[in-house]
């Protein structure tokens, strides 16, 4: 700990993400990105930045900070206006960015906390106490659902993915929309996040106009195969997207580049194609649930392009290693009521053969 950090900084435990390892091929199946490649229209835009004595001229000149023509195309994709989309630098910028904007810091006396899952996404614990945020997670049921109505009591807010992660379980629209309404009614914001929608659950983005206090999240690092390009959304009322700018216009007016702004714009397009792709893994994904189910884990029933699940008779930490030794990757969080669980990303359909014979190798070997 460096005698020059601030007590902000000192105080912070930061977010972990899922290895990305460089020494050795692995079948990676631990940071939920998708197995496919993305859409031939995403590489075209790209190159023709570079079209014409293949230099890159516009690259000497800051992209457009308000991604007029990437609002434009996800605003035709969405079925809403440009004025009510922010696009971020993906989907945890955004997420970030919401938490400055809308949730008051403890300096403010409020008289109560957000409230998010006991059990959800690790980043909102950690925006939280960047901004210093009260908050408190509301426990998950039994079955590692969400219930709406522990969430009708006095917040400063409320936030929490739709499908959950890591469990993969998801609400219906009707529950989420009635909650808006509940918060409204207290001048209070519901942020839903929906990093997962494109693989199963209801979107809540056609009720927006509904309810003014509704801010919907949304990224194309999973439905578009774009993690590498860092593309996240902001859907909601335009008030609430001129706070996200707010913030934004007060840390770096130009967090997307034009690579970036050119190749989701492209990707919004093409529709047919991740059609097509992310059906594959919604497939791919109840197939491995089923046979999982065949070799004795338990698994959650996932609406995400993942898994969540516990191997019979060994732990998930021993789990987690032996695949490992077997050049797979998964994810575990080391949690309580979910340390014995592995979360699962769906691959191609090659991949997750590979992943199911291992699966049943170790289970053979630990009888």
């Amino acid at each position: 700990m460096s005698r020059y950090w601030n007590s902000r900084v000192k105080g912070l435990d930061p977010y972990i993400p899922g290895e990305q390892p460089r020494d050795r091929k692995f079948i990676k199946l631990n940071t939920n990105e998708n197995p496919y490649p993305p859409s031939p229209r995403v590489g075209e835009a790209v190159r023709q930045i570079f079209e014409g004595d293949g230099t890159g001229e516009e690259l000497r000149l800051y992209s457009d900070p308000a991604c007029t023509d990437l609002r434009t195309a996800a605003a035709a994709y969405f079925g809403l206006r440009p004025e009510q989309i922010f696009a971020g630098n993906g989907s945890d910028e955004a997420l970030a960015f919401a938490f400055a904007a809308f949730f008051e810091s403890r300096e403010t006396p409020v008289g109560a906390a957000i409230l998010f899952p006991d059990i959800s996404y690790s980043f909102y614990p950690v925006y939280a106490r960047l901004w210093n945020v009260p908050f408190t997670g509301i426990p998950l049921t039994a079955d590692f659902s969400i219930n709406p109505d522990d969430y009708r009591q006095p917040s400063a807010g409320v936030i929490f993915p739709n499908p959950n992660a890591p469990t993969g379980r998801s609400l219906e629209s009707e529950a989420i929309l009635s909650l808006a309404a509940y918060l409204e009614t207290r001048g209070k914001v519901l942020i839903v996040d929906e990093a997962y929608i494109a693989f199963g659950g209801e979107s809540v983005v056609p009720a927006l106009d509904d309810h003014p206090n509704l801010l919907v999240i949304q990224t194309l690092s999973k439905s578009a195969s774009l993690a590498g390009l860092r593309v996240g959304f902001a859907l909601g009322h335009p008030d609430l997207i001129e706070g996200l700018c707010r913030i934004r216009d007060s840390f770096n007016s130009y967090t997307l580049d034009r690579l970036a702004q050119a190749g989701a714009a492209a990707a919004m397009h093409d529709t047919a194609y991740y059609a097509g792709i992310n059906g594959k893994i919604r497939a791919t994904r109840e197939r491995v649930s089923s046979a999982l189910g065949e070799l004795g884990f338990t698994v959650i029933p996932s609406q995400a392009n993942f898994i969540f699940a516990r191997p019979p008779r060994i732990s998930g930490s021993v789990f987690f290693s032996r695949l490992r030794e077997r050049g797979i990757l998964v994810r575990r969080f080391n949690k309580e009521r979910i340390a014995d669980y592995l979360r699962i990303s769906m691959g191609t359909d090659g991949e997750m053969d590979i992943f199911l014979e291992a699966c049943g190798n170790i289970l053979r070997e630990e009888k």
